[in-house]
């Protein structure tokens, strides 16, 4: 599976069954987010068999089942970025779960913050979870917002990679798919910004990562736009 085939089969799933994550497929997320952690200074944790951290109110509203295992994104509060470089980090773990034959969903607030199991330092928080397991199903694909209205640079004038890009980043998971953010040009760059908002910077993260596993080339993030 390419990185692209990732990206667009990739959504999010609530329902899980109770087939257990085999020692191989661990092995290989684990090695995986040692990377993550590596490269980013985070402290990510893959949290196996806890049936507690989904058994609340709202993540049954939220119609959860089997969410026993989950991606803990923790990291330095001295971190300025924190939030943007959890969501990065934490989409690039994501689609290679994909790949391993894996469903996740990206999780803010409907999960027991007091319950986690993670292992949270001093001076640590944690941004948000990611469930992780074999889906019922692989879920649907979210609507979109149509391309002009989340980038402004005309399709004729697109180089390929842009245009990969792009469409990677309209396919990436953000909070109550609000996709609160405008990608443009500028030279040989990308650049995306995002509005104000409940977890923006999570996404942006998300949607940067998206748009450079796609595209093949760096992005840069600019100033939170009003």
């Amino acid at each position: 599976m390419t990185i692209f085939e990732a990206i667009k089969e990739r959504h999010s799933v609530r329902q899980y069954t109770e087939t257990p994550i085999s020692a191989e497929t661990e092995e290989k997320l684990r090695s995986v987010i040692n990377e993550c952690n590596g490269e980013s200074g985070l402290n990510i944790q893959l949290i196996l068999n806890d049936p507690e951290c989904f058994n609340t109110f709202l993540a049954h509203y939220g119609k959860f089942k089997n969410a026993n295992n989950y991606l803990a994104l923790v990291g330095s509060t001295s971190l300025a970025d924190l939030d943007e470089r959890a969501g990065y980090y934490g989409q690039r773990i994501v689609l290679e779960a994909q790949k391993l034959g894996l469903n996740t969903c990206w999780v803010a607030g409907t999960y027991g913050r007091g319950k986690c199991k993670a292992d949270i330092s001093k001076g640590e928080k944690i941004v948000c979870v990611i469930a992780i397991g074999y889906g019922v199903n692989s879920g649907t694909p979210h609507r979109s917002k149509p391309m002009d209205k989340l980038c402004d640079v005309a399709k004729d004038d697109m180089p390929s990679w842009f245009k990969n890009g792009v469409v990677a980043a309209l396919m990436a998971p953000t909070a109550l798919n609000q996709q609160k953010f405008h990608i443009t040009l500028d030279g040989e760059n990308g650049v995306i910004t995002s509005k104000r908002g409940p977890m923006t910077r999570i996404d942006l993260g998300i949607v940067r990562y998206n748009f450079e596993a796609a595209s093949g080339h760096k992005c840069v993030t600019g100033a939170r736009e009003k």
